[in-house]
């Protein structure tokens, strides 16, 4: 019988998740397992990787056992992660330090710094990115300056899903759609340029060798097997950025066609297929070969309703079972009973700095218009609004840069949320269409794995076969005055507040 099955894996923020697919990308099974983010210091986002192994191992496991489909049957494994990981290990494959995630910005001044000494504009032109402190580049460069003993040991520096696949077949790679993460990265080649390691002071010997998102790197090891129960000599692909495979999921593969990020972070992903960079956005390798991503990342994804659900949800969980509903389906309820624009509520959602298009660590998020009117429902929805706002924010800079945006497509957790969905197209006056909001990332992993072993003839194929649209919103126009008006009191109260914003964190 021949194997008709693939594996995604996604390394998030928050956790891990693992589903196994039929070949038409039907969800056999699928579970998450959680671990934790580290906040030491002020600044300071940091994770575990051996506890994302952990979680990964226990995942697989049940997915294997919840879905009756023997690990005989599984064809290959793609892997997707979280961005900008530095995770380094010495000869022996231990990791050595817990690394800082994309939310990390302790090393400001080093960027600062290396900035002025080697050109921002010069590191600029070679990888399409500014070099900012929640890349991979800074981490490698704060370990230098502030763990010299973790810096001598240091063999390789891998990110989230290479890490994963070296746990699982032993090989030390960097796949292209990662590279955007360093700024020694020619995002014109896809290779490395050893003069650019140089003069940032980062060792070539660090650097794994780049490969394409869907080759096939390796295959399961007996230890990996015995730790995971997938059977020894399974295929695992190379896999890449949980945006770019997220991206694939909701069948963007050409050239216009975007996705809406809607996960713990937020975003969107243009797909082009010329080289065009701007400083104020993020520019990688898409995972479909031959074509980039223009990207805007932002913090304030579903992470801010998770968030506000954490710290003011007591009322809802106590009452969830009740009901028979969610807290968030509660939090949901609430926020549809308060008019579009929140009655002049506007959220800022920087809860740990903001990435694109301000590049600014020292912001904070801010509730403003608050009064004694205001109810947690309008805390919800400008919540809401709110993350919305960013992401139009980054598609005005996108289509100011040349990128024209005609449709999204989201994925995420927050894609389940209908009033979300319709507030995002809403307030960015593009239609908004839903594929499989839960299993994008992890079947554009899978999708990754399923071209390296042949199961398709290519991603064109492929995404006929698995990707499908299940709902669509379009704008409302009625709301073009009320959250246009929102819209320009959110820049300003950024604009009238960065200078504060600095000052305090100084």
């Amino acid at each position: 019988m021949t194997k008709q099955y693939l594996l995604g894996i996604d390394i998030g923020t928050s956790a891990c998740k693992v589903a196994l697919f039929g070949k038409d990308g039907k969800v056999e099974a699928a579970v998450s397992e959680g671990y934790p983010v580290y906040y030491p210091h002020p600044g300071w986002a940091e994770q575990n990787p051996d506890e994302w192994w952990e979680a990964v191992c226990k995942a697989i496991w049940t997915v294997i056992s919840s879905s009756g489909v023997s690990p005989d049957d599984i064809a290959g494994i793609g892997i997707d992660g979280q961005s900008w990981s530095a995770i380094a290990i010495d000869e022996e494959g231990k990791v050595l330090t817990n690394t800082p995630i994309w939310m990390d910005t302790r090393a400001q001044s080093i960027c600062d710094r290396v900035n002025a000494e080697v050109g921002g504009e010069k590191i600029f032109e070679l990888c399409g990115n500014m070099l900012q402190p929640s890349y991979t580049t800074a981490k490698i460069l704060w370990y230098k300056e502030n763990m010299p003993e973790v810096y001598a040991k240091t063999y390789k520096i891998l990110q989230s899903n290479s890490f994963i696949g070296y746990r699982l077949t032993g090989a030390i790679t960097q796949d292209v759609s990662m590279g955007y993460g360093l700024h020694c990265f020619n995002m014109r080649t896809g290779k490395w340029d050893y003069e650019m390691c140089e003069a940032l002071g980062i060792p070539a010997g660090f650097l794994p060798e780049v490969v394409a998102c869907h080759q096939i790197i390796g295959t399961v090891t007996e230890k990996a097997a015995e730790q995971t129960g997938l059977k020894v000599g399974t295929p695992v692909a190379a896999g890449g950025l949980d945006a770019a495979c997220g991206t694939l999921g909701a069948g963007v593969i050409h050239p216009g066609e975007t996705q809406e990020q809607g996960g713990q972070a937020g975003g969107m992903s243009i797909c082009i297929d010329e080289y065009a960079a701007d400083p104020r956005l993020i520019l990688g390798y898409h995972v479909v070969p031959d074509q980039w991503l223009l990207q805007g990342g932002t913090v304030g994804g579903g992470g801010v309703m998770r968030w506000l659900e954490h710290e003011f949800g007591d009322y809802e969980r106590v009452v969830a079972v009740e009901k028979g509903k969610t807290s968030l389906h509660q939090y949901n309820e609430e926020a549809e009973q308060v008019p579009a624009g929140s009655d002049g509520l506007v959220f800022l959602p920087y809860m740990a700095g903001e990435r694109s298009p301000i590049w600014d660590p020292n912001a904070k998020g801010v509730f403003y218009g608050l009064d004694f009117s205001k109810t947690k429902g309008h805390m919800i929805r400008s919540c809401m609004e709110g993350v919305a706002y960013s992401l139009k924010h980054n598609l005005d800079v996108a289509e100011q840069a040349g990128a024209y945006v005609k449709e999204l497509r989201a994925v995420g957790g927050s894609a389940n949320s209908a009033l979300w969905m319709q507030i995002k197209s809403d307030i960015t006056g593009k239609p908004l269409v839903v594929p499989f909001s839960d299993t994008a990332t992890t079947l554009g992993a899978a999708i990754l794995a399923g071209v390296g072993v042949g199961m398709y003839e290519n991603f064109e194929d492929a995404v006929a076969q698995t990707v499908q649209i299940t709902r669509r919103y379009e704008p409302n126009h009625a709301n073009d005055n009320v959250y246009g008006k929102n819209y320009e009191t959110y820049l300003a109260l950024y604009e009238n507040l960065k200078d504060l914003m600095k000052k305090n964190a100084e």
